[in-house]
C-alpha cells in the first residue's frame, strides 16, 4: 500500500475513533521506539511472559522477538492489560527447530547489536552499556537463562548489579530494570531513538484498524468507491 493510500485510510478511519483516543495514538507514537528490544528465548511462565510485555510497552519498545524451541509463548490477559495489541511481536517457532538462530540472524540483519543477559558472565551495566547502536536485549528462560548458543553469538554482554546471597532476579525485574534505566539514558542523548514518519503512520493504521469495529468491511468499502471515482484510461 503506497503512502497517499495509507494516509487516506486513516482519515476515513479515524472518523470512527474518538477524537481522545486519536490524540492517545498521536502522543504514543511520538514516545515508541525501535532503536531499543528484546529477544525472548523460551520463556515458560505466562506471568512473566506477560509481565515482561506490559513493561515493553508502558516503556514505549515497539517491537518484541519471541523464540519458542521448548516452550509456548503463552500470556496472561489479566497481567497484560492489553499491552500486547499494541506491540508487534515477532515469533520464531518452527515445531522441531532451534528457532534462535534465526531470530538472532534477522536481529542483525535489522542493525542490532546483541546484547546477551546473564548473571553469571561479567558485562556491562545498564548505566554504562554503549547506545551508539540499535540494542536488542537478549533474556532466556527463567532457572537456565540464555542457551549457550545465544551466549557465544552476543556482541555484549550484560550483567544486573545484585548485593544480596540469591543468584539471579526473576525475568520480569529484570526486563524492568534494564529498559528503566537504558530507556531514561537514551531519551537524555542526541540519538534519534524516535519512529520514522512513514513507521508512524503504518502503526496509526494498523491501530485505528484494531479499534474500529468491523474496519476491514469499512474499509473494503471506502477503497472500491475510490476505485469506482478513478477515470477509465483512454
Amino acid at each position: 500500500m503506497d503512502a497517499e493510500t495509507r494516509s487516506r485510510l486513516i482519515a476515513h478511519l479515524g472518523q470512527f475513533v474518538t477524537e481522545n483516543k486519536r490524540a492517545k495514538i498521536a502522543q504514543v507514537l511520538e514516545n515508541r521506539t525501535r532503536y531499543v528490544t528484546l529477544a525472548l528465548e523460551d520463556i515458560y511462565q505466562p506471568q512473566n511472559a506477560s509481565a515482561t510485555l506490559r513493561t515493553s510497552e508502558c516503556l514505549g519498545l515497539q517491537d518484541v522477538y519471541i523464540i519458542e524451541n521448548r516452550n509456548r509463548y503463552r500470556l496472561n490477559p489479566d497481567v497484560t492489560l492489553g499491552a500486547s495489541k499494541w506491540l508487534t511481536l515477532h515469533r520464531f517457532n518452527r515445531r522441531e527447530h532451534n528457532n534462535t538462530p534465526a531470530c538472532l540472524q534477522t536481529l542483525r540483519a535489522r542493525g542490532y547489536t546483541l546484547v546477551a543477559t546473564s548473571p553469571v558472565v561479567e558485562g556491562h551495566t545498564p548505566d554504562d552499556i554503549p547506545l551508539e547502536r540499535p540494542l536488542a536485549f537478549l533474556f532466556g528462560t527463567e532457572m537456565e537463562g540464555l542457551t549457550p548458543y545465544a551466549l557465544e553469538q552476543a556482541d555484549m554482554h550484560l550483567r544486573l548489579p545484585m548485593f544480596g546471597f540469591t543468584q539471579s532476579y526473576n525475568i520480569s525485574v529484570s526486563v524492568a530494570m534494564t529498559l528503566y534505566r537504558v530507556i531514561a539514558r537514551l531519551r537524555q542523548s542526541g540519538i534519534r531513538w524516535g519512529l520514522s514518519e512513514a513507521e508512524k503512520q503504518e502503526l496509526t493504521l494498523h491501530w485505528y484498524r484494531r479499534i474500529v469495529t468491523r474496519s476491514e468491511v469499512i474499509e473494503r468499502a471506502f477503497l472500491e468507491r475510490g476505485a469506482k471515482k478513478r477515470p477509465e484510461n483512454p
